[in-house]
């Protein structure tokens, strides 16, 4: 059975940092496509930085670029999201999901809406604020 938690989230004043952990069990970082998604109120859920096996690299969104780091343990099955220089417009739930992809799957395409859609396993989330 494959389960996510997320841990990490809570209360930061702007400018803070904040790392969130995606401990994945029963799900092999041999073969994924990993992502952070989050969901402010009232706005669509965004794809937030993705990694696919594929090809290795790590996408980010425009808005959190340069600014957030995507990394996985594969020793501790988990992946994290970096957090720095965070902004109230980062408020969110984040929430971590993952797939096992069909075939090739790019980190970019990972992030869409559209694979989103698809993707079997997701945590419950953690919630992030960012105010002072």
């Amino acid at each position: 059975q494959v389960q996510l938690v997320e841990s990490g989230g809570g209360l930061v004043q702007p400018g803070g940092s904040l790392r969130l952990s995606c401990a994945l069990s029963g799900f092999s970082l041999d073969l994924y496509a990993i992502g952070w998604f989050r969901q402010a109120p009232g706005k669509e859920r965004e794809g937030v930085s993705c990694i696919s096996s594929m090809d290795g690299l790590a996408y980010y969104a425009d808005s959190v670029k340069g600014r957030f780091t995507i990394s996985r343990d594969n020793a501790k099955n988990t992946v994290y999201l970096q957090m720095n220089s965070l902004k109230p417009e980062d408020t969110a739930v984040y929430y971590c999901a993952a797939d096992v992809p069909r075939g090739s799957v790019r980190s970019d395409y990972v992030c869409s809406q559209t694979y989103s859609l698809v993707m079997g396993y997701w945590g419950k989330g953690t919630l992030v604020t960012v105010s002072s």
